[in-house]
């Protein structure tokens, strides 16, 4: 990518840090610089169309260019553009989507809190657990235990919560008192011969090994996803959740169920606890909450929890929680239509309806040769790339064989994200199923693009290795050198050299 002087793209390297990027590589190439979107797509500086493959980040459901977002937030910019909920005070509809959440919970629930980002809904039920604990006489029982690559935002308690060690390294985290048990990736962590569910009562036995290990007066909550996203999109086996909670009730444990990006018809169901009989004390919503096209998020407690924080406020004379923007009503007005649109156009019988083809698609894809396992249900699924199908050898990670995959989907006009070698599908709840075609077609291409590459690196170095000429021998390693570096870095080639080897 060539970077004009002045640009766009030469004035964000100047002035602005990107979240979740290689500054040294933003500095080199430059970002991608986009301009509008309508629907499911958007468009660069230049014009080029992108099917948008992720929602932006798991959030867009709406698609985008959607009016009545747009005039919901203007009627009430004009009406009340700011107000806090701050002591006894309140914009009206703020109690509103309040009493919509609250009612739409899978599982009974009291109140609703309200933040601004999922980030900060985790952080938020982290401090209640606590003020819960405390309120009603357990100030030992304070550990909160997350999975390993479970994903809960980047807020220092959130952070620490996460199961992914290579998004805290250098910030020193996680704090103390967070914990973290099995990751439930039945492809990768299934050992031979066991099943699904077998290996869901080990993953919950280890659940509860730990818990005694620690001291059970001592472990306050459970957080999990549904479905893990940022850790690969991945699926729990069955039985799963049904065994993980009969071990948190057994030890009086709360259970946290962040639902930021399977919330709100991701998985067919409202809330992907639904999907997957949870029941929990404590939900976290946020991205599709306002199709992401205002911040917001909420933190929703039991009636439990309710209690407990009236007699304790009431004791210190306040809740001493709280963020500037809780409840903005612009956001809130935003994130009400959002609700509305969703029972009026009957978002979750489309998802049913289109699932089965995005679903059934992807896995048409699992015949490629790098693709080790398809997995997904709803409009979310992951794809995980492979060098070997039959022993499930992952690529060396410093190759970047998912991150070059995604830049061959950019190319072919489809926005995806690489998560090291698992690519995570997510497009807007709207897609139609010719859309649909069309988005398995683009990564359909970029698949064959990868596969091709690794396969000229094969027949290179066989080539170069059959040669008894030295400078023939000597020109096709060059050759080699330059096509790996086209596909992600020079280690790209000692993967390939494994396969041949």
């Amino acid at each position: 990518m060539t970077v004009m002087p002045n640009s766009t793209a030469a004035r964000d390297i100047a002035y602005h840090l990107h979240p979740y990027a290689n500054a040294v590589k933003q500095e080199a190439e430059g970002p991608l610089v986009l301009t509008r979107g309508k629907g499911i797509y958007v468009y660069d500086e230049e014009g080029k169309e992108y099917i948008e493959g992720l929602s932006g980040l798991w959030c867009t459901s709406l698609g985008f260019g959607e009016e009545r977002l747009v005039e919901a937030a203007t009627r009430q910019m004009r009406k009340l553009p700011y107000y806090p909920s701050f002591g006894q005070k309140v914009p009206d509809i703020t109690v509103e989507l309040a009493e919509r959440l609250v009612k739409l919970a899978p599982v009974p629930m009291s109140h609703a809190f309200f933040c601004n980002s999922g980030s900060e809904a985790n952080d938020t039920a982290v401090k209640m657990v606590w003020y819960y604990n405390n309120a009603i006489g357990r100030p030992a029982k304070k550990k909160i235990i997350g999975r390993q690559k479970g994903y809960h935002g980047v807020t220092i308690a959130a952070a620490s919560l996460m199961g992914l060690p290579a998004f805290q390294k250098d910030f020193d985290l996680p704090i103390a008192n967070m914990l973290h048990t099995d990751c439930p990736h039945y492809y990768r962590l299934g050992q031979a011969g066991e099943s699904e569910e077998d290996f869901a009562t080990r993953c919950a036995a280890n659940l509860e090994k730990l818990i005694l290990e620690q001291g059970p007066e001592t472990v306050a909550a459970f957080i999990a996803e549904p479905i893990q996203g940022a850790g690969g999109v991945i699926l729990p086996p069955k039985t799963y959740f049904e065994k993980v909670q009969a071990i948190l009730r057994k030890y009086d444990i709360l259970f946290i169920a962040d639902e930021v990006i399977c919330g709100f018809g991701r998985t067919g169901n409202m809330f992907g606890s639904e999907t997957y009989g949870i029941k929990p004390d404590i939900m976290t919503m946020a991205k599709a909450l306002s199709s992401a096209y205002l911040p917001i998020s909420a933190t929703i407690i039991s009636e439990a929890l309710y209690q407990a924080f009236l007699n304790e406020s009431d004791k210190i004379g306040t809740f001493a929680h709280g963020y500037t923007y809780s409840g903005h009503p612009v956001c809130a007005a935003v994130a009400l239509e959002t609700l509305k649109i969703y029972e009026e156009r009957n978002i979750l019988e489309h998802v049913r309806k289109v699932a089965p083809r995005f679903q059934a698609g992807l896995r048409r894809l699992a015949d490629n040769p790098v693709v080790g396992e398809v997995r997904g249900i709803g409009l979310i699924a992951g794809v995980e790339l492979v060098q070997d199908k039959q022993t499930k050898q992952s690529f060396d990670p410093k190759a970047g064989i998912g991150a070059y995959l995604a830049q061959r989907a950019q190319e072919h006009g489809l926005i995806i994200r690489a998560m090291g070698d698992h690519i995570g599908i997510c497009p807007p709840l709207i897609i139609s199923e010719s859309e649909i075609d069309d988005l398995l077609a683009r990564l359909g291409k970029a698949l064959d693009d990868l596969d091709y590459q690794l396969r000229a690196l094969v027949g290179l170095v066989i080539f170069s290795r059959m040669s008894a000429d030295f400078q023939p021998a000597l020109a096709l390693s060059r050759r080699v050198d330059a096509i790996a570096k086209e596909i992600a870095t020079p280690l790209a080639l000692a993967v390939c050299r494994t396969r041949v080897s």
